[in-house]
């Protein structure tokens, strides 16, 4: 059985005689001579910093915010990425060529050792101007945030929020991602996207193949610049793998990917924050819409295999750079 997470951990401990608000103890101000001109400057500083910290408290601001860079609590898309051995190159390239203005949320799943505290939250900030915070219970996905699976649990996405459990030992090899990937396809449905990086074994295929069937949008990371390219080409041999890059180039296609006008539309029906999808055989874009100038479709939908309700990205002179059902769902490279 798994054992849910509390969500905050034990309160830190309050030094003796004084609280949160530095009073003295019983919460009575300290005693002060106020003839003293030292003490009431002390005390005009001291009021200064009370007054910023109340100005800064419980944000989460980037290191170099670009202009309009959205952070409201639905992120336009959400992208699950794994990795496992040669993971932190991937994530470190991928984040450094990453548009911190995507509009959308990066959740990262790494194959973690359970009995050490992970430094991969603190590795990552230093990459991207985004926030990069370890998961907690409960914690609501936010746009343009980078969120990073803690060591020794489970992590499962619902209703927009990280749940965790604890670490469950068992026979097989552990799973994490998958799991993740799972859960972000049934929650997400069409919206959701896959990524997989430099890893061993074959954790993330089965995630994949849950994100595609949703008609989802998926990613693997290419032979050449993976570290381990055993998970990346378990994807691909499965057949459901939409783009296989290195990790600037899936950047690049995430960026244009949440630059689209229907993504960028916002909520108008469907899932949180994302755009509705017109039904199986449904009309297409009215006429003079972008995307019938652009070329899209008829629909207005994706070109990938029979999944055709799922956001309309890709125009017709895109379709090298995707899965082909005529040839076996193999992946033509860009």
């Amino acid at each position: 059985m798994c054992e849910t997470l509390p969500a905050d951990g034990p309160a830190a401990p309050v030094p003796p005689g004084a609280d949160h608000a530095g009073r003295g103890s019983a919460g009575f101000p300290p005693v002060l001579s106020e003839g003293n001109p030292m003490v009431k400057k002390k005390r005009r500083q001291g009021s200064t910093h009370q007054k910023k910290a109340r100005r800064g408290a419980g944000r989460s601001v980037p290191a170099n915010p670009g202009r309009g860079v959205r952070t409201d609590s639905h992120p336009l898309a959400i992208v699950g990425i794994g990795a496992s051995a040669g993971g932190l190159e991937a994530f470190t390239r991928l984040l450094k060529a990453l548009s911190p203005d995507t509009g959308m949320a990066f959740v990262l799943v790494q194959h973690l050792d359970p009995k050490h505290e992970s430094l991969l939250p603190e590795l990552l900030s230093k990459t991207t101007s985004m926030p990069v915070t370890q998961v907690s219970e409960g914690v609501t996905l936010r746009s343009n945030h980078v969120y990073v699976i803690p060591p020794n649990v489970d992590m499962a996405l619902e209703k927009g929020a990280l749940h965790l459990t604890r670490r469950t030992q068992t026979h097989g090899q552990h799973m994490p991602i998958d799991r993740f990937l799972r859960s972000l396809a049934t929650d997400r449905k069409s919206r959701s996207i896959g990524v997989i990086l430099s890893g061993s074994a074959s954790d993330g295929t089965l995630g994949l193949t849950a994100i595609k069937a949703e008609g989802g949008i998926t990613f693997a990371q290419d032979a050449e610049s993976a570290k381990y390219g055993s998970m990346p080409h378990s994807a691909l041999a499965a057949g459901v793998v939409d783009f296989v890059l290195p990790p600037e180039s899936i950047a690049k296609e995430l960026a244009r990917i949440g630059r689209h006008p229907f993504v960028q539309a916002g909520p108008a029906g469907g899932l949180p924050g994302l755009p509705a999808v017109p039904p199986r055989g449904g009309p297409g874009p009215p006429r003079g819409h972008p995307d019938q100038r652009d070329g899209f479709l008829p629909g207005g939908r994706g070109v990938r295999g029979p999944h055709d309700d799922r956001l309309p990205l890709h125009r017709q002179g895109q379709i090298t750079g995707r899965c082909d059902p005529g040839v076996g769902g193999r992946v033509l490279h860009r």
